[in-house]
């Protein structure tokens, strides 16, 4: 039960709609292999690779969510902080997926995880597995007091609005996560301000500072109350501009704007639409954008001045998140990322979503000058490269996650700039040595749409923001 198929011992029953499946399960004996599983599953089939989540217990006593959000993906997992858990709990909530864990006699509360996003479509087959890990071994599990709670469908809600959110900080001297603000509303994309006073954030509609301190409440920006600002937005270097992407006037999609670094005197810089910001140059000359023309969706940039748009990108795939490079690098050789030299995207134009960057003044005939830089399982999306030119963060989803468009169990990762692309030979999925190893894992969190969109590296490139969220009910 791992990796792209799965096999093991399985009852099972059909259910339609949401559930609640509990059991007290116990691994007997020693056991022959620490990964021997006893597991409350949810699967889309009974193909050895469907999609699924469980609720597996390890014989050495891990806990953890597996789950494969599509046929065929690779097995990603949320591990509990409970070990060796007597009781627990597999929940269904529309497209949410979540675990709880508590002790045998349930003297303890439940201690929940995840959720994890799959989307189901119709039946699905709901029950207990037992997994050996070796085909040679016969592994038992009991399974006692099992209750399977069938609920009234709800619609798979990818992105839920209704969510607890946590303005959030991550510090890469002390490796450790602060919460800055919460709040039961949605929040989303929190940038530093270039004093690294303030986070700038949207909810609602409406933009906010956000005291990085977390001694004042979120005071809001003065943006005219006709704009309806999106998840896309950042000031300017120098700080005396603000870039929003929002809906005004009509407008029956987002467009981009520039207004004083307060919100006030917004004036239109994009009149086609759908059109959404993500980066400023680091002169702040350009304005780099997604936009959809001709249904398609890629990179262009614009004068912050207004003017002619530059289409960047021509590749059919969907191409999303650019970001500037910025800073100078320690070395200086033509993979080093200097300043405003490159602009980072995520794309799918290779199959799964990964990093890609090409140069500021555009990726070339046939987008030859392109170069991929990540190509792993997971699906990356807007990558921030750090102010010193250092690092380039960006959040990953679960294998096989089609879009950003969803709230999940993301991890937030970094790897170095000075990372050489990946060779245009190498087979899609594939490993490469030269590379992989230097990715990291800073974090893994519910979150996704929201929580990364634009650049939110603090100034000093000591720190990053972000949000995570919480369903609530």
């Amino acid at each position: 039960m791992w990796a792209g198929v799965d096999a093991f011992h399985f009852v099972w029953k059909k259910v339609n709609g949401d559930f609640d499946l509990s059991a007290l399960v116990n691994l007997v004996g020693s056991g022959a292999e620490d990964h021997r599983k006893a597991a409350l599953v949810v699967r889309q089939s009974l193909d050895p690779n469907s999609a699924y989540a469980d609720v597996a217990v390890h014989g050495d006593g891990l806990t953890a969510l597996q789950f494969r959000p599509v046929a065929g993906a690779e097995t990603a997992e949320v591990r509990s902080p409970v070990s060796a858990p007597g009781s627990v709990l597999l929940s269904r909530r529309g497209a949410q997926l979540t675990m709880s864990a508590g002790s045998a006699g349930r003297t303890d509360p439940f201690v929940p995880s995840g959720p994890v996003t799959i989307e189901f479509t119709g039946a699905v087959y709901v029950g207990l597995g037992v997994c050996s890990h070796n085909a040679n071994v016969l592994e038992t599990a009991v399974f006692s007091k099992v209750v399977l709670r069938e609920l009234p469908a709800t619609a798979n809600n990818l992105n839920p609005t209704k969510v607890h959110s946590d303005l959030s900080v991550y510090d890469l001297t002390t490796k450790t996560v602060s919460v800055v603000y919460s709040a039961d509303t949605l929040w989303e994309a929190p940038n530093w301000t270039p004093d690294g006073k303030y986070l700038m954030s949207n909810s609602g509609g409406k933009l906010y500072r956000v005291d990085v301190t977390g001694k004042a409440q979120p005071e809001r920006v003065g943006l005219d109350a006709g704009y309806e600002a999106n998840n896309d937005h950042g000031l300017s270097p120098d700080g005396k501009w603000l870039a929003i992407s929002a809906e005004h006037g009509g407008a029956k999609a987002s467009q981009v704007y520039v207004a004083d670094a307060n919100g006030g005197k917004p004036r239109l810089i994009t009149p086609h639409m759908p059109s959404y910001f993500h980066g400023w140059s680091p002169d702040g000359k350009w304005l780099a954008f997604v936009g959809e023309r001709n249904n398609n969706f890629d990179i262009y940039r614009i004068s912050v001045t207004g003017g002619q748009e530059e289409r960047l990108t021509t590749d059919p795939g969907f191409d999303d998140g650019p970001d500037y490079s910025r800073g100078e690098s320690p070395n200086d050789s033509p993979n080093d990322s200097k300043d405003g030299k490159w602009i980072y995207i995520n794309s799918n134009r290779a199959g799964g979503w990964d990093i890609w960057r090409f140069p500021a003044d555009g990726a070339g005939p046939g987008d030859s000058k392109a170069e991929r830089i990540t190509h792993d399982a997971q699906q990356d999306w807007f990558p921030h490269p750090s102010p010193d030119g250092k690092w380039i963060a960006f959040l990953s989803f679960p294998p096989g996650t089609p879009g950003h468009d969803t709230k999940t169990s993301v991890h937030l990762r970094m790897m170095p700039a000075s990372q050489p692309p990946v060779p245009a030979a190498s087979p899609a999925g594939s490993a490469i040595e030269d590379w992989s190893d230097s990715i990291q894992i800073l974090t893994e969190f519910f979150g996704g749409q929201g929580t990364i969109n634009v650049n939110s590296w603090s100034p000093d490139s000591k720190k990053f923001a972000f949000v995570s969220y919480r369903l609530l009910p």
